[in-house]
């Protein structure tokens, strides 16, 4: 639809679900939060997906909080409110979902990256903690980008604010990989490849892996990961892996050539 500001397509198994408000520099307004929010829903809950791309128009990926929408609300009013049920859908997807940036990333934007499993951006593009600069602090994006940062780059860049390119970001834990900006697509499509070729079962199951809280008891998280291992193993997804590899075929789960 023309007035949307969220796109959402699906082909081959890849849902590209894309930011379309470049007149505020994809700026998190209310519109946009709801229908980000209603597609990652889509997205999840439809079996033919297999990964989800977030990308955008326009120059900056996005900008963070829409500032003008935040301008004389209450605490209760404002929009960041809703910005951890966003975050949190990108964190505990069960599709593996890939950002793809040619430009900018500021404050919530940022905390968006940091949630997708993958991230690429262009050599070009700029980040920055910029929270403390206008008054505010970066707590909610913290709960994703924390876990990626190495803790003295987080205390530099969360205290200064001071704005690092791609390089940086690929050599701190925020990227995976920063291109040239004619080669964003053929590297996302390098890892949607890649991701293509994981059971949905086991990737879904590999994704909640990563991302639990282990005992400090050794036994208990052997104990824990063994019975993970040996249910998909034995599994229908395991049994088609094995049987597959064994016949020098491709799983079923593998999508068509186009």
């Amino acid at each position: 639809m023309a007035d949307e500001l969220v796109h959402y397509e699906v082909r081959r198994g890849i849902a590209t679900i894309t930011l379309d408000s470049p007149h505020n520099r994809n700026a998190l307004s209310s519109q946009l939060r709801r229908e980000l929010r209603g597609h990652l829903g889509t997205a999840a809950q439809d079996d033919q997906v297999r990964v989800v791309v977030l990308t955008h128009t326009g120059p900056v990926f996005c900008s963070g909080m829409d500032l003008k929408e935040a301008a004389g609300a209450s605490a209760g009013d404002q929009g960041v409110n809703e910005f951890p049920a966003i975050l949190e859908q990108l964190w505990t997807s069960p599709k593996p979902v890939v950002a793809a940036l040619r430009g900018p990333a500021r404050a919530g934007g940022v905390g968006i990256v940091a949630a997708c499993d993958i991230a690429i951006a262009a050599n070009e593009a700029t980040f920055a903690f910029s929270e403390v600069r206008i008054g505010v602090v970066p707590a909610v994006i913290s709960v994703t980008v924390l876990p990626r940062l190495l803790p003295r780059q987080a205390h530099e860049l969360f205290l200064t604010g001071e704005a690092f390119n791609a390089q940086r970001a690929v050599e701190i834990g925020l990227l995976n990989s920063a291109v040239p900006v004619d080669g964003v697509d053929a590297e996302v499509r390098r890892y949607t490849d890649m991701l293509a070729l994981g059971a949905p079962r086991a990737l879904a199951a590999t994704k909640e892996m990563l991302q639990r809280e282990r005992s400090t008891n050794l036994g208990e998280v052997f104990a824990d990961m063994l019975e993970l291992s040996a249910r998909h193993f034995g599994g229908p997804e395991g049994q088609e892996g094995i049987t597959a590899f064994r016949e020098k075929r491709k799983p079923s789960w593998v999508p068509a050539e186009d």
